[in-house]
């Protein structure tokens, strides 16, 4: 049997591609590079939206394997109606650790340090100095401790924290300490100087950071967001930045791109950036090592690796 595979890169830049397959190369271009109904295994453009991604779905009868290029599975989940049963959809756990985590300090020390305002002085050619909060010594939570969470703690480490605490779904043990369960946050987000969110969007994370959350931070803490914008009620935390109880630092938002007039460009004590966890340099080797991997899998019929939910199950 012959597979068809299509991938949003062109097969001769990916290393240790299973023989055997066809390759085809689609990154959401209007046409199709071949029908539909034939894809076996179906690898989702990174960073087309939703629309793009679910698009040809509908047709793909014979597919087995939806595999994203990022942690989150949210811009496909609308299209999985439209699947056969059995067809397993695969994740990017571990792709994106080392880029998120990066980001997610530089948004922590570049809030904290003041950063924004002094680009805007350079800009103004003004020497804006100043007594500014350092990250050591300070609390910092962690909620969706996950791979990246994981990876995100790894670069604390050396910023001599007060202490890390950790919140995922359920409770567990790790090397470094205990996990709470995501109903301890009432008591462990008061002592935070830093919240950091890196939970998934579900119905059940959706707008988890409303206003009883955002009340329950201490005043002066940091709210970073670098998993999805719906994590957060957008209202909710606009009340609290325009109060100046608390800052901000989002990579993400609801909505999302936000758009010109949007009052939380604008409001205080709020870093901004345009959801550039995934894409930087590092993404593009550990992609390509991942689907080399999992094609090779699948090819073999060995199991996959990051299998989230088989679509009649």
């Amino acid at each position: 049997m012959t597979y068809e595979v299509w991938l949003p890169f062109h097969a001769d830049d990916l290393d240790g591609l299973p023989d055997g397959p066809n390759y085809r190369f689609w990154n959401g271009e209007q046409d199709f590079p071949a029908d539909p109904a034939d894809c076996s295994f179906y690898v989702v453009p990174y960073m087309k939206g939703s629309d793009i991604s679910v698009r040809p779905l509908a047709e793909m009868r014979s597919v087995q394997v939806v595999q994203t290029l990022s942690a989150g599975i949210d811009h496909v989940q609308p299209g999985l109606q439209l699947l056969p049963e059995g067809v397993k959809l695969c994740n990017a756990r571990g792709v994106h650790d080392a880029s998120t985590a990066e980001l997610t300090l530089t948004l922590i020390l570049s809030s904290l340090r003041g950063i924004p305002d002094f680009v805007r002085g350079q800009d103004s050619e003004e020497w804006r100095s100043g007594f500014r909060p350092a990250l050591a010594d300070k609390s910092v939570l962690i909620v969706g401790y996950g791979a990246v969470g994981s990876a995100i703690e790894d670069r604390l480490v050396p910023f001599e924290l007060a202490r890390v605490a950790r919140v995922a779904r359920s409770a567990r043990e790790t090397a470094r300490g205990p996990v709470h369960p995501i109903t301890a946050l009432p008591e462990l987000l008061p002592e935070a100087d830093v919240v950091v969110l890196i939970t998934p969007l579900t119905e059940q994370t959706k707008g988890l950071a409303g206003a009883e959350f955002l009340a329950r931070m201490k005043d002066g803490a940091l709210l970073v967001n670098v998993s999805r914008g719906g994590v957060v009620d957008t209202k909710a935390l606009l009340a609290e930045l325009e109060s100046g109880r608390i800052t901000a630092a989002l990579d993400v938002t609801d909505p999302e791109p936000l758009p010109p007039g949007h009052p939380l460009w604008h409001a205080p004590g709020v870093l901004i950036s345009p959801h550039v966890g995934g894409p930087t340099s590092a993404f593009f080797p550990r992609a390509k090592r991942l689907l080399g991997d999992q094609l090779n899998r699948f090819v073999n019929r060995e199991p996959l690796r990051n299998v989230v939910l088989t679509t009649g199950s």
